[in-house]
């Protein structure tokens, strides 16, 4: 079925509010206290991961009020057909060195885990002196790479397809202010 702009916007209409934009900006609120509280002095590096994560970077870093640098990248996760696991796809890498620095991931969500854990894989192999993580969102269920988990969180969902704040709904809704899930998903 091709997603047409009328099928997007019943979509929307019919969605739940999981997250109100309010209970949003207050977690971006804390995500930043905290960051601010441990980052501050250390002149870190935030990897923005694209797509989603641009419109929570986009809103958290205009929290944090200190020396900082921003790049970022974009890598998928897809199953290999002939080995049955999980390869990462970098469609780009960061252009600034994370050699000697510290480096905060920020992304969206925190789902499964499995793109997430192999870029802060990647960020440790390039010799990054410290490696830290940041999601708007964890979403409740077992299926997540065993022991990931982020250091900075901003809210918990169940386990629905949800769109808003980054995330998206086929491509469509990442720019949805509040987080939302699909009816009936």
């Amino acid at each position: 079925m091709s997603v047409t702009p009328e099928h997007v916007k019943q979509v929307l209409a019919e969605a739940d509010c999981l997250v109100p934009r309010e209970q949003v900006e207050a977690a971006m609120d804390r995500m930043a206290e905290a960051i601010t509280g441990d980052l501050a002095d250390s002149n870190p590096l935030i990897l923005c991961v694209m797509t989603g994560g641009v419109v929570a970077a986009g809103h958290l870093l205009t929290r944090l009020h200190f020396p900082l640098q921003v790049d970022y990248l974009h890598a998928t996760r897809y199953r290999g057909a002939l080995t049955g696991g999980e390869e990462l796809h970098w469609l780009v890498k960061p252009q600034t060195s994370l050699k000697d620095r510290t480096v905060l991931v920020l992304d969206d969500i925190l789902d499964e885990g499995h793109t997430l854990a192999g870029i802060l894989e990647y960020c440790r192999e390039e010799g990054a002196g410290q490696v830290l993580s940041a999601a708007l969102v964890l979403k409740h269920h077992d299926r997540r790479v065993p022991g990931l988990m982020v250091d900075y969180l901003g809210v918990e969902v169940e386990d629905r397809y949800v769109f808003g704040y980054g995330m998206d709904y086929k491509e469509y809704l990442r720019n949805v202010p509040g987080i939302y899930a699909v009816k009936g998903c």
